[in-house]
């Protein structure tokens, strides 16, 4: 049996490593309370996001 490849349109994997490696370089050097600031921040902006669609 012969396995053909199929190109990929979207990279879901390599999607996953870039917003993780994005946040691990934002918040590298932040205390406990300036990271928890931060996702408190990042999940309101997502919100808003997502109700303005």
């Amino acid at each position: 049996m012969e396995t053909t490849k199929k190109e990929k349109q979207f990279d879901t994997v390599k999607m996953m490593r870039d917003i993780r490696d994005k946040i691990s370089s934002e918040t590298q050097n932040m205390t406990f309370d300036e990271l928890k600031a931060y996702i408190k921040q990042q999940l309101t902006d997502n919100k808003t996001k997502l109700i303005g669609q």
